[in-house]
């Protein structure tokens, strides 16, 4: 109970009363006994020793003398120790008054007494003048309304009704106070009825609770943000009981299940929960769950395969420590975390790893990672590049495998990260292998990560056969411009030729079966008229003979009638029938007959290798072969057991224009000889020629 700062302590003055009023009965009840006792007696004695009047009449002025006397005595024996006890009553009160008023002004808490009916401030501590703003006489010179932010009366007016409709009951309310400065504090008032010098008053203590509700604010909206986060780390917080079996968990955990959360939390057990989602997790999770109700200090941090509530697989992250509750009880802490996400970008990502590891390894350039120009990592590729072992090559320098006169400009690509002559592009430099051969590369730089420092990503491609495919373009380019100049002048050869055939032979003969005919047209006589007409026929069997000579060396006719098979074998026999050089023929029939384009590629190096046999080989025997390959096309083999030639030698136009012939329909030509081994012409075409077969591929 607030105490009453006019000094009056309600036990001590109950006291005191009651005292006084015991006393006060104790002193008269005495009083009247001994007075009945001392006339009573008085009177009886001076009847019955006294016989005379005025002796009786003295002895009574005696007797009333003395019972005055001893009266004033006795009554003085009697108030004095009730006079002490109002004194000490009083100094007692004195000193309680002090005290409670020292109380009252030394509290650290803010107290004012107003009155209930005119609201004026009566009293005020010097706290509640420190902690509102005012001086002590300003206070008191207002009403508790100042106190009061504006546009609060009227909430301040009820409350007041309600507290004089039972001012006896202790009055408790949370209201924002406004201080001289204007500034707001959320207090709470606990107010009761005082008597105050004769004033209808209350007491009222204000106790600031800004500080705590800010601390509650913040410690709310620390709350929320843990609730975000655990909800968007899809995490949820529980508690398990060792001792019953029983948890309480956060609805993020039945969130994250899959179950709606429960109106109030209540405690069930943890397995009601977790669905295993195999055979292995449920034997695991039963031991676990055995584990945190051992009683003994737990420190659990696994990963468990479940099942939520609508069949979802899910990967939770399960971490539970041993603690303690609020009031001391032993629980067991700890948290639930979906990572089904996380696992499954971990296991992604796991195999991408493994599939760029593979990739680097089976890269067929070398993969070099440099630290300080010092090699960290080599692709096995890279390993073989260099002429070096599988691990090696780690730790070189990066002057042992660039040559000496590449190497700043290697370095300053290095640094700069992107070719110096031609940026976007790998650049070529002269390389060094561990034996000190040089290869020319393309190299490609780069920065990567690597082993937790930044290092130079070197990317190595072999231009090796680049260089050779280059060098052979280039003698390739140079037989064909030979070649295309031989042609032009063989062409223009085979022309005269033909224009001289037609001419000489051709052009004669149709002469002079037109003289036969002018001739036998004017001959009278029949005998010389059939010799003429013989004549005519005999220069046409023989024009007809020509023209046919000419066609075959064109185009022979059983190439187009009768096959490649055929034409084959009427050419072998045709070149062969009058030469001593033996030939062996072995020609397959073909399930099906190729393009004429490949018929007259075929045809045509099959003809010039027999010819090239029987003119310049010095050969005995010729093997001739036409086999079929099935999907992969036809095989022409042509072998001669003669003097042979280097084939790195100077070439003929012959061996330029068979190759030419066989890429031209998408095929390829192989031939192989040395000096006294003899020559083999190995021809692979296919059924289709390629410019063919991509115009009528869907594909194409």
């Amino acid at each position: 109970m607030p105490a009453d700062p006019t000094g009056t302590d309600p036990d001590s003055a109950l006291r005191m009363a009651q005292s006084l009023r015991r006393d006060r009965r104790r002193v008269v009840l005495s009083y009247l006994m001994m007075a009945l006792a001392w006339i009573i007696a008085s009177d009886g004695a001076v009847n019955g020793f006294v016989l005379d009047p005025q002796q009786a009449a003295f002895w009574q002025s005696v007797k009333g003398a003395f019972f005055v006397f001893a009266s004033a005595g006795l009554l003085y024996l009697l108030l004095r120790p009730l006079a002490e006890h109002v004194l000490a009553t009083h100094a007692r009160l004195q000193m309680s008054e002090t005290r409670l008023r020292q109380m009252f002004e030394g509290n650290p808490g803010p107290i004012l007494v107003y009155d209930l009916d005119s609201l004026a401030i009566l009293d005020a501590n010097p706290a509640a003048c420190l902690a509102f703003g005012w001086e002590r006489e300003e206070l008191l010179a207002r009403t508790i309304e100042i106190l009061w932010p504006p546009g609060q009366d009227q909430a301040l007016q009820t409350k007041l009704e309600a507290i004089r409709e039972a001012p006896e009951q202790l009055c408790i309310l949370r209201a924002q106070l406004q201080l001289r400065d204007g500034s707001l504090r959320q207090m709470e008032l606990r107010s009761n009825a005082i008597d105050y010098d004769g004033h209808n008053a209350r007491l009222l203590i204000a106790i600031d609770r800004t500080a705590e509700d800010l601390a509650q604010l913040r410690r709310d909206q620390a709350l929320a943000r843990v609730e975000e986060a655990h909800e968007l780390a899809r995490i949820g917080a529980w508690e398990l009981d060792p001792a019953s079996g029983l948890g309480r968990y956060s609805n993020q955990v039945y969130q994250l299940l899959g179950r709606r959360p429960p109106e109030a939390r209540r405690w069930h057990r943890f397995d009601e929960l977790l669905v295993p989602a195999d055979p292995a997790t449920a034997a695991q999770t039963e031991q676990l769950l055995a584990d945190l109700c051992a009683g003994e200090p737990v420190q659990v941090d696994v990963l468990l395969p479940l099942l939520a509530m609508d069949g979802r697989a899910l990967m939770v992250h399960l971490r539970a420590t041993s603690g303690r509750d609020e009031a001391g009880r032993e629980r067991v802490l700890g948290t639930l975390q979906d990572v089904t996400e996380r696992e499954q970008s971990r296991r992604l990502l796991r195999e991408r790893e493994e599939q760029f590891r593979e990739l680097v390894r089976v890269l067929p350039d070398g993969v070099v990672i440099l630290s300080e120009e010092h090699v960290l990592y080599a692709n096995a590729w890279a390993a073989a590049l260099f002429g070096y072992g599988s691990h090696a090559l780690l730790g070189e320098p990066l002057s042992a495998l660039v040559n000496g006169a590449d190497l700043q400009r290697v370095r300053a690509q290095l640094r700069a990260g992107q070719p110096q002559h031609s940026p976007g592009h790998s650049s070529v430099a002269v390389m060094q292998r561990a034996d000190g051969r040089h290869f020319h590369a393309g190299l490609a730089v780069g920065e990567v990560r690597y082993g937790g420092r930044d290092c130079k990503l070197l990317i190595v491609r072999d231009l090796s056969e680049a260089e050779r495919t280059r060098s052979a373009l280039e003698n390739s380019n140079r037989e064909l411009q030979a070649m295309a100049g031989r042609l032009f002048s063989l062409q223009e050869d085979e022309r005269r030729a033909i224009s001289r055939d037609l001419h000489d032979d051709i052009g004669q003969a149709i002469t002079a079966m037109k003289l036969s005919a002018y001739a036998a047209q004017d001959e009278q006589d029949p005998a010389r008229r059939g010799e003429d007409l013989a004549q005519i026929v005999s220069l046409a069997d023989t024009t007809v003979a020509k023209l046919r000579d000419i066609s075959t060396l064109l185009r022979p006719p059983q190439l187009d009638a009768l096959g490649l098979e055929a034409a084959l074998s009427w050419q072998a026999r045709v070149l062969f029938r009058s030469s001593p050089v033996e030939l062996l023929a072995d020609i397959d029939a073909l399930p099906t007959r190729p393009d004429n384009s490949i018929e007259q590629a075929c045809f045509r190096i099959a003809q010039e290798s027999l010819t090239n046999a029987l003119r310049h080989a010095r050969a005995s025997q010729v093997q001739l072969q036409l086999r079929d390959l099935g999907q992969r096309g036809l095989h022409l083999q042509i072998r001669d057991d003669g003097e042979g030639f280097d084939p790195d030698g100077p070439r003929g136009l012959g061996l330029i224009v068979m190759r030419e012939r066989a890429q031209s329909v998408g095929g390829h030509v192989h031939i192989a000889s040395a000096h006294g081994a003899g020559t083999l012409v190995d021809v692979h075409l296919p059924y289709q020629a390629a410019m063919t077969a991509a115009v009528e591929s869907p594909e194409h």
